[in-house]
């Protein structure tokens, strides 16, 4: 049997920018200990699966190289855009996933992607893990936390950029994972996304953390749409809008590989 894959770098405009994800479209589910298993051969930070279930309309399942995830933000970008590179007619999208409901995916005529997220803001934590302080160089000036990782926020850019973090310390504060963040310098906010509990140590570009970034931002600046950057080696830049309880995450993405997988 051949699966036919393609890899896709999200979040930016330049080949090997942004973070890559391969997507797999299939007529139905391959058992999930396959699925898992090319995840893990593939090595990148997500593997999205998609099933058909009507004209622009798909189900959609993410899985790191350690784990299924319950919500990915970039590899429903690569997703989309392979969709939108097979269907060049299409302008708009769906994914079903069980933990965010309906995302509803648009292609802009200058090539955005525009991904349409549940607003997940995080709420303050009263007593902070031990673990996520002795994980990170930094004491952070405050501890938030959504359904998806601990929000550590900081003054300033410098201190999110210095930040070095110990990947044995924060997996115990398993299923979360963290992310640091300040105000930025050339954009709204920065951020780095630390998961080793669930996919690796420094996630590139992670789209999905930006529907609680956003919000939390939003609310601090008195700005419904801003721009932010994860300040990750690859880097990637997101444009963040708040509109009707929903988070607008969007980029651009491009095609590294077109393939197949012979099992």
């Amino acid at each position: 049997m051949t699966v036919e894959m393609h890899v896709v770098d999200a979040f930016t405009e330049q080949l090997f920018g942004g973070n890559p994800a391969a997507v797999i479209m299939t007529e139905e589910w391959l058992d999930d200990s396959l699925m898992q298993s090319i995840a893990t051969e593939n090595n990148l930070s997500e593997t999205a699966f998609l099933k058909p279930v009507e004209h622009n309309h798909y189900q959609i399942r993410w899985f790191s190289p350690l784990t299924e995830i319950d919500f990915c933000g970039h590899a429903t970008m690569a997703s989309a855009f392979v969709v939108f590179l097979n269907n060049p007619s299409l302008s708009e999208v769906k994914f079903s996933a069980p933990a965010v409901g309906e995302l509803i995916v648009t292609k802009q005529a200058d090539g955005v992607i525009d991904m349409s997220f549940p607003n997940r803001k995080p709420e303050p934590v009263g007593d902070v893990p031990q673990a996520l302080l002795d994980g990170l160089s930094k004491e952070p000036r405050q501890v938030l936390r959504n359904e998806q990782a601990y929000f550590a926020i900081y003054d300033g850019e410098e201190s999110v950029r210095a930040i070095e973090y110990d990947s044995e310390k924060l997996k115990l504060l398993a299923p979360f994972d963290v992310v640091v963040s300040s105000p930025g310098k050339d954009y709204d906010f920065v951020s780095r996304y630390f998961w080793p509990a669930n996919g690796g140590d420094e996630d590139p570009v992670t789209g999905s953390i930006h529907a609680g970034l956003a919000p939390y931002w939003g609310e601090k600046m008195s700005k419904q749409e801003l721009v932010a950057f994860q300040a990750s080696q690859r880097g990637g830049v997101v444009h963040c809008r708040l509109a009707d309880n929903r988070v607008h995450v969007a980029g651009k993405a491009v095609l590294y590989l077109k393939g197949e997988i012979v099992i």
